[in-house]
């Protein structure tokens, strides 16, 4: 990690929901480093746009420091907005302007001169590919256009850091990877990229380091490998038929196994870990047919982020994802 250029201390941010209080953010302490992706993943209500939201000066602090581009977050709010790029899940981008107007007005917001504003935003429609529809009215962009044309206002001015909120939501893969290129690119040209995402593989792909954040709280901070690592071997995930024994009872039977690490419920299914895979899967087998456990599937891979959010909290992480684009 390069020089610190986000820090936080014991960040808190309460809200009042009939009546009653509830703690969003509960004690958060990070460290980003200059010139990195840093994730934020978490499933939805976690406290991930909360936090983002108070470093980017939107929101107040209730407790806690915050430090960004050098600037105390709450006694030094101005100076923060100076240095940084903030782009939400919605966007701002005039629906009757063309893009190339939309930016162009950003960067004279910030001080620009019209000369040096007209200048920036013919770079970034190079650097972001931008150049093909910069002078069609924005309402006619498609998902993928529209969130690179957000990015690009929240660099316009060349900022130290830019938070970026769920950046790739209702995108289609293939945009969302041309997006992750671009983001790169900033990244590699020196910029901070601090991003929320409840996508497993964006934090896993995209995240020089990320934080996993869960009821206002961080649950896991580290490389995407480091934190992977945490889980010792692979994982096998047992879908039985319960004809027998109901789920708990499999999990039960299972994890009394010598070969098996630890053993979770996972809806209607058993996650194992094991040390090997390949050697786990005879013995595993043989133990279900023993106790005429009909089995409907089994799989097996690799520890992933959600595994390690599964340790840490004892639910996944990939089912509160699904359940947040079903109800979006």
């Amino acid at each position: 990690m390069g020089d610190v250029i986000i820090s936080t201390r014991e960040l808190q941010k309460s809200f009042t929901v009939k009546k009653e209080e509830v703690k969003a953010v509960a004690g958060v302490n990070l460290e980003v480093g200059a010139g990195e992706i840093f994730g934020f993943l978490g499933p939805n209500g976690a406290g991930k746009t909360t936090t983002l939201r108070m470093l980017a000066t939107l929101l107040p602090i209730d407790g806690g420091e915050a430090m960004v581009a050098g600037f105390d977050v709450d006694k030094r709010p101005k100076e923060v907005r100076k240095r940084i790029g903030y782009v939400s899940q919605l966007g701002g981008a005039d629906n009757e302007a063309t893009g190339y107007e939309d930016l162009l007005l950003q960067g004279r917001l910030y001080g620009m001169s019209e000369k040096d504003a007209r200048q920036r935003v013919d770079e970034l429609a190079v650097t972001l590919q931008l150049d093909e529809f910069a002078h069609r009215k924005t309402k006619t962009y498609s998902g993928g256009q529209l969130r690179r044309l957000n990015v690009a206002s929240g660099i316009v001015h060349r900022p130290d850091v830019l938070f970026l909120d769920e950046p790739t939501t209702g995108l289609d893969p293939q945009n969302r990877a041309n997006l992750w290129v671009h983001l790169r690119e900033l990244r590699d040209a020196g910029t901070t990229i601090f991003l929320t995402t409840h996508y497993l593989e964006e934090a896993d792909v995209l995240s020089d380091r990320l934080a996993i954040m869960d009821n206002g709280k961080i649950v896991a901070e580290g490389t995407p490998r480091d934190l992977k690592a945490q889980i010792a071997g692979d994982a096998i995930v047992v879908r039985p038929r319960t004809d027998v024994l109901d789920v708990d009872a499999v999990r039960s039977l299972l994890a009394e196994q010598p070969f098996v690490l630890d053993a979770h419920v996972e809806d209607d299914a058993v996650r194992l870990y094991v040390r090997d895979g390949a050697k786990a899967l005879p013995q595993l087998f043989a133990v279900l047919e023993g106790a005429r456990v009909v089995v409907e599937a089994v799989s097996l891979s690799q520890p992933s982020l959600d595994d390690v959010f599964l340790l840490q909290t004892g639910r996944s992480l990939r089912d509160a994802a699904q359940n947040l684009e079903v109800g979006q």
